[in-house]
């Protein structure tokens, strides 16, 4: 089948070669030469591209040759723009209002704009990725295909991150991480990342930096580093927007607007948007065996079914040159359902009685709610405008209700005297509230940044289990399964940066951050421990490409879904519960990457990390009844090698391909109820893509997943490989893009299993998910800008967290 599916793509990318259409031949050629401007230097695979002067369409396109010349012909006779493009310089874009026959630019100095040359502005031509100092930028803007694909589709492609089978984004095969909206901890993407970024378009973004080695100013949670989304504020005088309506067969019908309004010295921009998610149904298997005592399997049906909505806005108002205020607002609220319809059987092996079953129905609904709000204040100074004093507030909320309501019928020696149906109600959440000051202090070579921040989060549970009495027919509160568990943390911190370039070629960026933080809880937890967390990071650039050296220390604090003691027995016989124990981890990790800009991009790189303590997720099962319990304990350490490589690589003028990869290799170990596990392997994912753009506004793109089991302390998860095809035409002057796209459409459902392997038991799970999905959707442009709003520099980041997950 896989290779059938390949020689199919392969035959599908063939023919877009061959009946690709060309522009129209014309009589206008346009050459030159393009130099460094401060060595006087030929610059070699510079991007030259010529604009329409009306439509800001690319036309055409090349690279400088090695002595730094271009040429391009065969141009209609008209008015354009000439861009040129290369990572590390500014772009120069020349205007040629009345093109002659042959048109000679002569000498360009990248730096430098010519004075016998009109410059204008233009976004025609951007590079997709940068390398900076501590990160990778991927300009989901410069991607032609962020019109057509999800926000969570998007996230295959950018360096370092892959997306496995239940849609949990991972960042270099890890889920210990932060994501950041635009700096700042996101109500909308809090509780659940994967339902709202699918549901999202991927034109809502402006760009994505994965930050491996964060510098000192961020909270030092996250082990693996941080994600920062940053969406598309671009606040000018006047107005502008787009509306996208689109519709999944998978996750139903969706709506977006995007919206930016500028006037005088007031700023407002945001995004809201929506989808109703289809109701599916799948079969699900599970499997608790002791072996030679009991055996527990499950068969069953879940239909689930919900919708979310999100709303980001960031309102500005710039007293003058060095006053600036902002505020901001998010909101979240997501609901889904489910209905799930068990077989359950216990083969008691050791016992006589040995037939034991029955038949669990669950009516489930689950409310995701979150809300934020900031303010901002930044102050400039007269003397250096890049020197900034920032004060920052910011309220953060996030919710969960669950509710499970369970009965048994059918039933086999389980009498409902003692296996009653019951209806369990979980209310949990996290507020807190941030206050931050921020010092940027730049000289001639050297950038100083330092700060406080104070955290007072409070994170809560309110739990009761009711049972139904079978005399009365009543439920009644069961005494023993209630539950108020309040947590308190608050973290105090302090940070001290220094940015030094020592040359064009040598950059510098370290610092310190100490961290205090005091945990109380009702549980009798009284915690204080503190953390002194540095970070180095080395860049040398050369002509066309960069080395990168950084080194951290990064803390994981238990998320409120490791730490809530809720007994969530949604499924009676594979119980989950948290644990308000759990300590935080400290990982150290090292990291060299080699990035080369010189015709596409090419990054290669290596790390290393290792932590002590590490939180894992734990299954113990009961040998006579074949119940499972998973929980969270501090019992692991662990040790990661890893290799990356990122291809995003011209092939022709319209052909590009890219490929995202990393291999892995996994020691883990660590004491479970007495018990020595030690575990290691190899585990990985690489995307491939390729797309195409024809002369007339239409693009295809086709793609291959794949995301390997990944190694957990007692067991492994499932692998995940997926293919698909995307479509789009430009309409009304590049003001609409109609849009579909394809999942995996030879397949309709997939299988995810995870395994996990005691000494003397074993549990397997399985369900079939949905693969074969069809998405087609409306994007329309609309409005118009001008004169940039002055924004905000710095600004709260909490990202001192383990995000954590939800556990049903």
């Amino acid at each position: 089948m896989k290779k059938a599916l390949l020689s199919t793509l392969a035959l599908l990318l063939f023919s877009i070669l061959t009946f690709a259409q060309t522009a129209p031949a014309g009589n206008i050629t346009i050459k030159g030469s393009v130099v460094d401007s401060a060595k006087n230097e030929a610059m070699s695979y510079a991007t030259v591209a010529v604009v329409d002067a009306t439509t800001n369409q690319p036309v055409k396109s090349t690279f400088t040759k090695d002595d730094g010349s271009f040429i391009l012909s065969g141009l209609a006779a008209k008015a354009y723009k000439v861009s040129l493009v290369n990572i590390g310089y500014n772009t120069k874009i020349i205007a040629l209002d009345n093109p002659k026959e042959m048109n000679d630019l002569g000498k360009l100095q990248m730096s430098a704009s010519s004075g016998q040359l009109k410059e204008v502005n233009v976004t025609a031509v951007k590079p997709l990725m940068k390398r900076e100092v501590d990160r990778i930028s991927y300009d989901v803007q410069a991607d032609p295909e962020s019109k057509v694909l999800s926000a969570l589709d998007l996230m295959r492609r950018v360096p370092l991150l892959s997306v496995d089978a239940n849609d949990n984004i991972k960042l270099q095969g890890n889920t210990n991480y932060k994501i950041l909206v635009n700096g700042k901890p996101s109500a909308i993407i809090a509780n659940s990342p994967g339902d709202v970024l699918k549901s999202m378009p991927a034109s809502n973004i402006l760009k994505i930096e994965v930050i491996t080695t964060p510098p000192a100013k961020y909270d030092a949670e996250g082990l693996a580093g941080i994600i920062n989304i940053i969406t598309k504020k671009d606040m000018d005088q006047g107005y502008n927007g787009s509306i996208n309506a689109r519709y999944n067969t998978l996750w139903g019908p969706g709506l977006n607007l995007n919206m930016t309004v500028k006037q005088g010295k007031f700023g407002l921009a945001g995004y809201v948007g929506g989808n109703k998610r289809n109701n599916l149904t799948n079969n699900t298997t599970s499997l608790n065996d002791n072996f030679g005592v009991s055996r527990l399997t499950q068969e069953g049906e879940r239909t689930n079914g919900g919708r979310q909505a999100y709303a980001s806005t960031e309102l500005t108002y710039e007293q003058d040159t060095l006053n600036l205020f902002t505020g901001t607002f998010e909101y979240y609220n997501g609901r889904n359902t489910s209905y799930i319809d068990q077989l359950t059987n216990l083969d008691v092996l050791a016992g006589t009685n040995n037939d034991n079953r029955y038949r669990a129905l669950n009516d489930a609904y689950n409310q995701y709610r979150g809300i934020s709000g900031g303010l901002n204040y930044q102050l400039g100074f007269k003397r250096n405008k890049e020197q900034l004093l920032t004060a920052s507030y910011k309220y953060n909320f996030n919710g969960f209700n669950q509710f499970n309501d369970v009965s048994f019928v059918e039933r086999v020696n389980y009498p409902n005297t003692q296996f009653p149906d019951y209806q369990q109600y979980n209310r949990s959440g996290s507020k807190e509230h941030t206050a931050q000051l921020d010092y940027v202090h730049p000289a001639k070579k050297l950038n100083i940044e330092a700060g406080a921040k104070a955290i007072f989060r409070n994170n809560f549970s309110d739990v009761h289990n009711d049972k139904l009495d079978p005399a009365t027919g009543q439920y009644v509160t069961d005494p023993v399964q209630i539950n108020d568990f309040n947590y308190q943390q608050n973290v105090y911190s302090l940070y001290n940066t220094y940015q030094y370039k020592l040359s064009d070629k040598w950059m510098f960026k370290g610092g310190l951050r100490l961290e205090h933080t005091t945990v109380n809880a009702n549980a009798g937890i009284d915690q204080r421990y503190s953390n002194l967390i540095p970070s180095l990071s080395i860049q040398r650039s050369f002509k066309s490409s960069s080395v990168n050296f950084g080194y951290t220390d990064r803390i994981q604090r238990p998320g409120i879904w490791q730490l809530n003691p809720f007994v969530n027995s949604q499924n009676p016989n594979f119980i989950e519960v948290g644990n308000p124990d759990l300590r935080p981890v400290v990982s150290h990790g090292l990291e060299l990457t080699y990035s080369n800009f010189k015709k596409g991009s090419i990054n290669l790189g290596v790390n290393y990390r290792f932590a002590n303590n590490t939180v894992e997720n734990i299954t113990t099962i009961n040998p006579n009844t074949a119940v499972s319990v998973s929980t969270y304990q501090n019992v692991g350490a662990s040790k990661r090698l890893g290799g990356d490589f990122n291809l995003n690589y011209p092939l022709t003028k319209k052909l590009n391909v890219n490929i995202n990869s990393q291999l892995m290799r996994v020691w883990l170990k660590g004491y479970v109820n007495g018990v020595f596990y030690s575990t290691k392997g190899n585990q990985g994912h690489i995307f491939s893509g390729a797309n195409y753009k024809f002369d007339n506004g239409y693009r295809l793109g086709l793609n291959i997943d794949y995301d390997s089991r990944y190694v957990m302390l007692q067991g492994r998860d499932n692998y995940w490989f997926g293919y698909g095809a995307s479509a789009s035409k430009e309409l009304f002057k590049q003001k609409a893009t109609i849009s579909i796209n394809t999942n995996t459409p030879f397949q309709k459902f997939r299988t995810i299993d995870n395994t996990v392997r005691l000494p003397n038991s074993y549990q397997y799970t399985v369900f079939n998910m949905y693969a074969r999905q069809f998405n087609i959707s409306f994007n329309y442009k609309f409005g118009k800008l001008s004169s940039d709003l002055k924004k905000n520099q710095r600004g709260i980041n909490n990202d001192d967290v383990s995000s954590g997950g939800s556990r049903n």
